[in-house]
């Protein structure tokens, strides 16, 4: 008894040692302002993604702290992620360009990236070669910067920028025409920018799809795994059909 006891010990201790080597609370995260999914409020980080994040960490017994988090513009945090290892970009879409670039774990929620147009410049586009004749504001390495280019829109139609506050206000002063970006966040940065975002319009679907949390490829497996299992622990549903996911969720 006490030699099965012993091993039993020994197997426990073997699991813990390997689980702490690729412990959730030892990985960086890195997003952007991308409200309302991560963003600032009061001197803090939140967003859906971010309570997601520390809620389904919690459930692995792994919980992430606020001070893993680091917020900055999305080039930086998607060029860190590349390159270094334990370090996790959120919220990415999850593209047949960046597949390959990393392992993912999802999907957070869902997205459409949408083309902006003033309302009174009655702009028509019926397909993606129409916007090569306007001036296109893009977020530098952003999703619909990457779409545009694998749809063979030419990159000196575009006018990169880092945050989206710049690219409302050249589009309210006509600077640019179109501005490509997610459509929830798009309008509430034009809010930040107290630009009024019934000013204006959708005028094409650039894509819909899924955003993810994007690891880097060097990053232990079992990072992916812990991460994933936290998540899909928090979209199960109980008897009611309520779960903590559809909790966080709602209150964005």
């Amino acid at each position: 008894m006490r030699q099965m006891a012993f091993v039993i010990l020994a197997y426990l201790t073997s699991f813990t040692a390997v689980s702490n080597e690729n412990d959730l609370r030892e990985i960086s995260f890195y997003t952007e302002s991308y409200p309302p999914a991560n963003f600032i409020k009061d001197e803090k980080i939140t967003g859906y993604s971010v309570d997601i994040l520390l809620a389904a960490s919690a459930l692995v017994g792994e919980p992430v702290e606020l001070n893993q988090i680091t917020l900055q513009p999305w080039a930086r945090s998607y060029r860190t992620v590349l390159t270094h290892q334990d370090s996790v970009l959120f919220s990415t879409t999850r593209s047949e360009h960046r597949e390959n670039l990393f392992k993912w774990v999802g999907p957070i929620l869902d997205i459409k990236v949408v083309v902006l147009a003033r309302k009174d410049a009655n702009i028509k586009i019926n397909s993606p070669l129409d916007m090569a004749d306007y001036r296109i504001g893009v977020i530098r390495d952003d999703i619909g910067e990457q779409s545009l280019l694998a749809m063979g829109i030419p990159r000196d139609s575009m006018q990169e920028a880092s945050y989206v506050t710049v690219l409302a206000e050249q589009l309210m002063k006509k600077r640019i025409d179109l501005f490509v970006y997610a459509e929830r966040a798009a309008y509430w940065w034009a809010r930040q920018a107290n630009v009024d975002p019934n000013l204006f319009e959708s005028v094409y679907v650039v894509s819909e799809g899924d955003v993810y949390f994007a690891i880097n490829l060097e990053t232990d497996d079992a990072v992916v795994e812990k991460l994933q299992k936290g998540l899909d622990l928090l979209k199960e549903k109980d008897a009611s059909g309520h779960s903590l996911y559809q909790e966080i969720v709602n209150k964005y």
